[in-house]
């Protein structure tokens, strides 16, 4: 599933082509918003942004488009007509006199009013965005401190949307790599420096994620190891996905749980006991 650095970088390519346009053909492959949709047409982009994994889109009537990509949804953008993959399943196409947006396969998709899209039960129930300049690492330790979330282990808080919005899989395993947690510890559990080291792990993995395009490692040895010829899967991640590889750091082979079905990766030598 895409991640919170994923959405805002498809909602900043949607910015760049649609901001500002009038739309000249809408299509929305979802038959509770045809109406709506047949509205949409003519009007002019105001806004694209992103808010943990939803991208939204406000129009100059009023409308909001709401979407979460789940598991198979993404965002395209091309010039001048679009030529549609006949194998995905296209949900939502905007276009403009010069490009077009195109939604394949997304299960989420609505229209809402501008004025009651915070009402929407998914993004009522955010925390703190962490890719936004406005959450500190203050924020973040201020989380780990409320009583709903101190008692969580971080392997399910760092799931949580409402702990923090734009979290996901990839980013869980690796903020915890960064510092040097395990993941079956609790908030409660950790001392200042612990808690201090989690707090900014949370923003430095996700925006680190976000500038770099999906690199969450250290983005000096990133360099140096696509230099070298190392394919970009092998050098992107700190820990996700690196399961008997050797740790970057003290070149111990990196361990998987399943949790969930999903997979946690490790260093069970850097990622000790707090």
């Amino acid at each position: 599933m895409p991640e919170g650095p994923e959405i805002r970088r498809a909602a900043d390519a949607l910015a760049r082509v649609l901001v500002g346009q009038c739309l000249t053909r809408v299509l929305y492959r979802v038959p509770r918003l045809a109406r709506k949709a047949r509205a949409l047409r003519r009007t002019e982009v105001r806004r694209v942004y992103s808010r943990g994994k939803a991208l939204l889109i406000d129009f100059d009537n009023g409308l909001t488009h709401y979407s979460h990509n789940q598991l198979y949804g993404e965002w395209e953008v091309c010039e001048g007509v679009p030529v549609h993959d006949e194998r995905r399943i296209v949900r939502v196409l905007l276009a403009t006199p010069t490009h077009a947006a195109t939604l394949y396969s997304a299960t989420q998709v609505d229209l809402l009013p501008t004025r009651e899209v915070e009402r929407h039960p998914y993004l009522a129930a955010l925390g703190p965005e962490v890719l936004d300049r406005t959450t500190t690492v203050a924020t973040m330790r201020s989380r780990l401190d409320d009583a709903r979330f101190r008692n969580r282990s971080l392997s399910s808080l760092l799931l949580d949307q409402r702990f923090a919005a734009g979290l996901g899989n990839y980013l869980r395993s690796d903020i915890l790599f960064e510092c040097r947690l395990r993941a079956d510890l609790r908030p409660r559990e950790l001392g200042d420096d612990a808690r201090r080291r989690l707090a900014r792990a949370i923003l430095v993995v996700a925006r680190r994620s976000y500038r770099s395009r999906g690199v969450t490692n250290d983005l000096a040895r990133a360099r140096a190891a696509r230099r070298a010829g190392v394919p970009f899967e092998a050098y992107r991640f700190l820990a996700y996905g690196r399961e008997g590889l050797p740790c970057w750091v003290c070149r111990t082979p990196i361990v998987r749980n399943d949790e969930g079905g999903r997979g946690l990766f490790h260093c069970e030598r850097c990622q000790r006991a707090e």
